[in-house]
């Protein structure tokens, strides 16, 4: 494993009290962009990259991550129903893997099933067109994928508060 891919725990201890996370929802045509505030609480979509090679992707993702001063990067995993890695989860792990050494960041891995539907469904009972859920559904599926480890990340802090344990 990477130096800088580690897990949600990993990723609690090595926070500093403020900072921003990166969500990202890497699909095979683009990917969904999504920033949270600095403490921690909310995750809001920002932009859609679509892809091209790597090496064009990797620079816009670094340069994303600097832009909002991001502290470590959150990547959805696109795990199969069952929770089996198919060759999407491959991929991503591949595209991570490649991604490490150009960013000191972090990355940490979060299960992203059911992301886009969730969002798609949200979008359908907001009355939002065909054109517009496809214009914002990826960066809207990184925020939803960001949000659960903001609020993982909350729910862990409480339990450190409740138990002492930090």
């Amino acid at each position: 494993m990477a130096a800088n891919l580690i897990d949600i725990v990993a990723l609690r201890e090595r926070l500093p009290r403020l900072g921003r996370l990166l969500g990202v929802d890497l699909g095979t045509k683009t990917i969904g962009l999504a920033v949270s505030d600095v403490e921690r609480r909310l995750g809001s979509p920002v932009r859609t990259i679509r892809r091209t090679k790597f090496g064009a992707d990797a620079k816009e993702l670094v340069a994303a991550a600097d832009e909002f001063d991001v502290i470590a990067l959150v990547i959805g995993l696109p795990l199969n129903m069952d929770g089996s890695e198919g060759p999407r989860v491959q991929a991503t792990r591949a595209f991570v893997r490649n991604m490490a050494p150009l960013t000191p960041r972090p990355f940490v891995f979060w299960d992203e099933r059911l992301s886009t539907a969730a969002v798609t469904r949200s979008l359908i009972e907001q009355d939002a067109s065909r054109a517009k859920r496809a214009e914002v559904v990826d960066r809207m599926a990184a925020a939803y994928i960001l949000q659960g480890v903001l609020d993982r990340l909350a729910r862990m802090a409480i339990e450190a508060d409740r138990t002492g344990v930090r």
